[in-house]
């Protein structure tokens, strides 16, 4: 799978999902089991607290983790997830999600997940366990 398909795959999946619009996220790279996208914490996203929650940081680390599983050009889900939260997050901070294949065995893989700030803040580190349902993606809707 070159760089190129692999961006298409991201691309193609950003255009059936709606967080990314709702939200704004952006897709700024993605290779062979690697993707990292980026958005601005918008009022949206807020928790009580007037920082950013813990679903939505949760939510960006997963979109990149999927756009890194599914770069090989099969149908690849989330079977588990975690997410340690490690500082906040407010309202106009921009956070980059890098997301990164770690190890792949069979239908089964493990992708690192780092979400920083701009300002190079560490924000959250999600670790995801991946499995591959389909050896293609679907390009209609069924």
């Amino acid at each position: 799978m070159s760089d190129t398909e692999a961006r298409a795959i991201a691309d193609f999946l950003r255009t059936r999902e709606t967080m990314g619009d709702e939200w704004g996220i952006e897709i700024e790279d993605v290779r062979e089991g690697y993707a990292r996208i980026a958005v601005t914490v918008s009022k949206d996203m807020l928790n009580g607290y007037g920082t950013a929650h813990g679903g939505a940081l949760f939510t960006l680390a997963d979109t990149a983790f999927a756009y890194a599983c599914n770069s090989h050009g099969a149908q690849t889900v989330a079977h588990a997830a975690s997410i340690s939260f490690l500082s906040p997050a407010g309202p106009g901070d921009r956070l980059v999600a890098e997301a990164q294949e770690v190890m792949m065995a069979g239908r089964s893989g493990a992708c690192a997940v780092t979400v920083r700030s701009t300002d190079g803040r560490d924000i959250a580190s999600f670790h995801g366990l991946s499995r591959t349902v389909s050896a293609t993606i679907p390009t209609s809707a069924e």
